[in-house]
């Protein structure tokens, strides 16, 4: 009998010494990820790299940021993630699915990927936020941290290190540009307090001509792995520039050739057309450089 309790005791100090067990089910939580950052082309984003922890982010994860400045007069202290505190009116957030249709953020474990935050992310499936069309201020800082998304047997990770970057500074208007997200919320019904900005009426995308309504029904249609709506987004936003007087000689051919890949299609949600992204992904990064000032004249403060 005192062997057995002698047993029994050795037994338990081991189990102790190795930890707690857990029932089936979610056992624990994801190890937190790690963020680090760089400016973006313009002064409306910054790139985000986010690398999974040791467990990985199968599922994903979420970024959110605010502005430095309103972040330390909070007393470095981050929102909840269902409160609005009216002191951090610029925080944000963006989920980046794990398990999106065609495309995904599933991180391996050490796997790091990089998304632009601004008004730059709501076109890639799998990516989503409420603030996705809201450029970021130039020449701002602003701090970042993530965390890596739940399944069914993890918990979300911790949040990750806050870690913070500058946008690029404002350059001087006129002549330059602005990106399709600026177009979005500046067009023929504009968002908040903004006005009408649009320098036409009407814009041709292939063969067809659409009304600036048109136009912007288009770009409040996520692009959802179709290549013509991404690339219409693109184009919209780069003619509207030219119109508004940015200098064309860096992206005419690019406009040409956009316009001949539509050709006759409609894009939606005016009709029903569609290209493969392989199809259109070299012009998109050419209209977009463009927009976003990376080539071209500059991007408008």
């Amino acid at each position: 009998m005192k062997n057995t309790i002698k047993t029994f005791a050795i037994l338990l100090v081991v189990l102790m010494a190795a930890g707690p067990t857990y029932a089936a089910g979610k056992k624990t939580a994801f190890d937190a990820p790690t963020v680090s950052c760089a400016p973006g082309s313009t002064g409306s984003s910054i790139n985000v790299t986010v690398t999974a922890g040791a467990s990985g982010a199968p599922a994903g994860y979420s970024v959110q940021w605010v502005l430095q400045s309103e972040l330390d007069a909070n007393g470095g202290v981050w929102p909840l993630d269902s409160i609005v505190d009216p002191n951090l009116s610029s925080f944000c957030k963006g989920s980046f699915s794990g398990k999106a249709s065609g495309y995904n953020y599933s991180l391996a474990a050490g796997q790091s990927s990089t998304v632009a935050v601004g008004d730059v992310i709501y076109d890639t499936p799998g990516a989503s936020s409420a603030c996705a069309d809201t450029p970021l201020h130039c020449g701002e800082r602003y701090a970042f941290r993530a965390f890596a998304h739940a399944t069914n047997t993890l918990n979300r990770s911790a949040f990750s290190n806050t870690t913070t970057c500058s946008t690029i500074a404002c350059v001087v208007e006129g002549g330059c540009t602005y990106t399709q997200g600026y177009w979005k919320s500046h067009g023929p019904i504009p968002l908040g307090n903004n006005a009408n900005e649009w320098p036409v009426t009407s814009l041709a995308l292939g063969g067809t001509t659409y009304s600036d309504l048109a136009l912007l029904s288009i770009l409040n249609t996520p692009g959802a792995g179709n290549g013509l709506v991404t690339l219409s987004h693109q184009l919209i936003a780069a003619k509207l520039n030219v119109a508004d007087g940015a200098d064309d000689s860096a992206i005419a051919a690019s406009i040409a050739a956009a316009d001949a890949l539509i050709g006759s299609l409609i894009v939606p949600p005016v009709g029903s057309g569609s290209l493969p992204n392989s199809a259109t992904s070299a012009l998109i990064a050419a209209l977009t450089a463009y927009n976003e000032g990376a080539t071209g004249p500059g991007h408008c403060p």
